[in-house]
């Protein structure tokens, strides 16, 4: 059987999210991000191209590093304005049925036992079809903003996630029972006391000593999604993730990737492919290669290269505003002329402002242009080659590129048997994507924190100090 290929739609809460200076485009609509039915009729698009989810990325903090300054990110709207993805969930839900809804929530800003709520409330809102994008932040404003003095060093920020997952593992899977709750009329009796367990949980972190304020939510722990591709990162998602999203612009790489993560999955315990992988790519789509052609051109007079490289110095912590943007990247200094040549593909002529014109589309994910059946071809090949599972994909103009994806890709890659035509049974987000039941299986590491008899326990090595 050819392997199926997954789609999620890449989004944020925001006006420009991964193609800078498109907002100025006459048919974009990201400007109505402030607006229920921008969102709303999005979701019934996506869920019409049976795509798995609507993933929604997120940052705390803006982008300052470029110049030093936020000017490029304000005038471009380089993911400012930016509102909360969380408060999403409730409408999108409300107008479908199947779609997944994903959420970017970082463990470094937030505490897990108000966080443990507002997650349980959204997976019982939806009915079970959240996924939490677990995320530990990269930008610095984000730290100072927060009452931080600076942000934490990269791998202190995943010592604490680590830690963060076990809180809320304690208070979503094990503070209360499954049956706790009876909603007894006749007795009086909601929920049984002995079956809601305080968590107890005295950390280097957090401190945590009672019970959840929720009751268990369809999946109790909502599907977990994960985003890093640093050997902490990876480490990380080895042991906790289900989804894994990961952005690279070679198949080289990715192939190399992938495998080490499953790797790494099995050396947990786990199976290699209970965790889904998918990549960042835009798809630029029509009826025919001519047409996808011109329709590219076409974005590319509306892109802004300060804005581009104001998310690049964001995302890599270098000012790119202090170097020339004209000089061929052997002759930038390090590191810069090692970002350059990421993405030049051995072209030693590429300046910075060659990578912002590749960045201002798509990030720095590739972009696939052409028709369906040209598009479809490349799609299934970093699917055969790299053992990716899906993409995310990211969107240029709002909602154009999706409603294209719908319109001409969807039906080739289902013409050709590699994607779904129905989705797949079960209410929650985790059965459709896996197959199984609505909780995390017994070889994650989550299953561990269902036991009662861990809290139990907890109270007698109390009363015996």
């Amino acid at each position: 059987m050819k392997k199926q290929i997954r789609l999620n739609a890449f989004e944020m809460n925001c006006v420009g999210h991964q193609a800078s200076g498109l907002w100025r485009h006459p048919r974009d609509r990201a400007w109505q991000y402030k607006d229920l039915a921008y969102w709303t009729e999005l979701a019934r698009l996506l869920e019409k191209g049976l795509f798995d989810g609507l993933f929604i990325a997120d940052v705390i903090g803006y982008y300052d590093v470029y110049g030093g300054n936020t000017e490029a990110a304000l005038r471009d709207a380089a993911q400012i304005p930016l509102n909360d993805p969380l408060q999403l969930i409730a409408p999108v839900a409300m107008v479908t049925e199947h779609l997944g809804i994903g959420v970017t929530i970082s463990t470094s800003y937030e505490h897990p036992y108000t966080f443990a709520r507002r997650l349980a409330t959204a997976d019982h809102l939806s009915g079970g079809r959240v996924g939490w994008n677990i995320v530990t932040s990269y930008l610095d404003s984000g730290a100072r903003n927060t009452g931080q003095q600076a942000l934490l060093e990269h791998d202190a920020r995943y010592q604490r996630a680590d830690e963060y997952m076990e809180v809320v593992y304690k208070l979503l899977e094990g503070s209360w029972e499954q049956d706790a709750v009876v909603r007894d009329k006749e007795k009086g009796i909601f929920a049984h006391p002995e079956k809601v367990h305080p968590i107890r949980h005295h950390g280097e972190h957090f401190r945590v000593p009672g019970v959840q304020m929720s009751e268990p939510s369809p999946q109790r722990t909502p599907l977990l999604f994960q985003a890093g591709s640093s050997g902490a990162g990876v480490n990380f998602a080895s042991r906790h993730a289900e989804s894994v999203f990961v952005n690279s612009h070679t198949l080289s790489g990715l192939k190399s990737y992938v495998a080490s993560l499953r790797e790494q999955v099995i050396a947990n315990g786990r199976q290699g492919n209970d965790v889904l992988v998918y990549t960042l790519v835009t798809v630029i789509v029509e009826e025919t290669d001519e047409k996808a052609q011109q329709k590219y051109e076409e974005y590319q007079r509306y892109i802004s290269r300060p804005g581009a490289l104001a998310l690049i110095s964001g995302w890599t912590g270098l000012d790119l505003a202090a170097l020339p943007h004209d000089v061929p990247y052997p002759q930038l200094p390090e590191p810069a002329s090692g970002l350059v040549a990421r993405f030049a593909a051995g072209d030693t002529s590429w300046t910075l402002n060659d990578l912002a014109d590749y960045g201002a589309i798509g990030g720095l994910g590739q972009v696939f242009v052409g028709s369906a059946s040209t598009v479809a071809d490349k799609l299934q090949l970093w699917v055969e080659e790299t053992d990716i599972d899906g993409f995310n994909l990211s969107y240029v103009v709002a909602h154009e590129t999706f409603n294209d994806v719908v319109k001409w890709l969807v039906p080739e890659l289902q013409r050709r048997g590699v994607y779904q035509t129905r989705y797949p049974q079960g209410k929650t987000l985790r059965e459709k994507m896996f197959g199984r039941g609505p909780l995390l299986p017994e070889n994650h590491p989550a299953h561990a924190y269902r036991d009662p008899a861990r809290y139990t326990d907890n109270v007698k090595q109390e009363v015996k100090q």
